[in-house]
């Protein structure tokens, strides 16, 4: 099993045009191979610009961020799943995996689709989808493109419960047999203790690390007592 690649991350000031004060400043942190970390703030605190940081997608900023000591901006584009789908309404299920990136072809595409259940819908239209198939997709998608380094923005988000539970235990898979760096942005406890080894919470503006937490029971054996104590360890940072 390959392990995912690591992350330095050293912002000196990312500021957007306007704004009186900076998102962040003098920000750091370092994230280990093949690890699953939440980084837990509120809405609004920088979580998604820090992602797109990483992903190499905003450039317009002070510092540095490598991916295992290559330039973000040079390295492989991660995977990267967003709030909502984002599926081409007008193109399959496969189709839609395939706009992962130009070298992404419909055998890699099957594969993806198997890996989150729902090859056998690759020639279906998203509407033909239900909301939970779509997910899988998306995920699909972030998988075809790079499964060594998946970005998940508020993955959860406005999913009702059922499906909320379908994909952390989809999401927990993948990481458990795949061994991906993964960062999960999250503002909700629960999501952290579901999923993460690791937790860093945001706090501040511009925001810093107020708490590092390592969670050593891998998430596959936390019971609810477990996964209580450690929604009311973050929670209460």
């Amino acid at each position: 099993m390959a392990i995912g690649p690591g992350l330095k991350i050293s912002i000196d000031e990312k500021r957007y045009p306007g704004s009186a004060a900076p998102t962040f400043s003098g920000f750091g942190a370092e994230i280990s191979p093949g690890s699953v970390t939440a980084i837990l703030g509120p809405s609004g605190i920088g979580k998604s610009t820090l992602l797109r940081i990483i992903a190499g997608i905003d450039r317009d900023y002070s510092g540095n961020v490598t991916i295992d000591d290559q330039p973000a901006a040079e390295a492989a584009p991660p995977g990267f799943l967003f709030q909502d789908p984002r599926l081409l309404p007008w193109l399959t299920t496969a189709d839609n995996v395939r706009t992962a990136g130009t070298g992404v072809s419909t055998e890699q595409a099957m594969v993806a689709l198997g890996r989150t259940g729902i090859s056998d819908q690759a020639s279906l239209y998203p509407h033909q989808l239900s909301g939970g198939m779509q997910r899988r997709a998306a995920l699909a998608r972030a998988l075809a493109l790079n499964a060594g380094l998946l970005l998940l923005d508020e993955p959860f988000v406005s999913l009702d419960r059922i499906l909320v539970e379908e994909m952390y235990r989809l999401i927990a898979s993948v990481a458990a047999s795949d061994g991906p760096t993964m960062l999960l942005v999250t503002h909700m406890a629960e999501d952290a203790a579901r999923l993460a080894d690791r937790v860093l919470v945001l706090s501040g503006s511009p925001p810093r690390i107020s708490a590092d937490f390592h969670l050593p029971i891998p998430p596959s054996q936390r019971d609810a007592t477990t996964l209580d104590a450690y929604k009311q360890h973050i929670g209460t940072s």
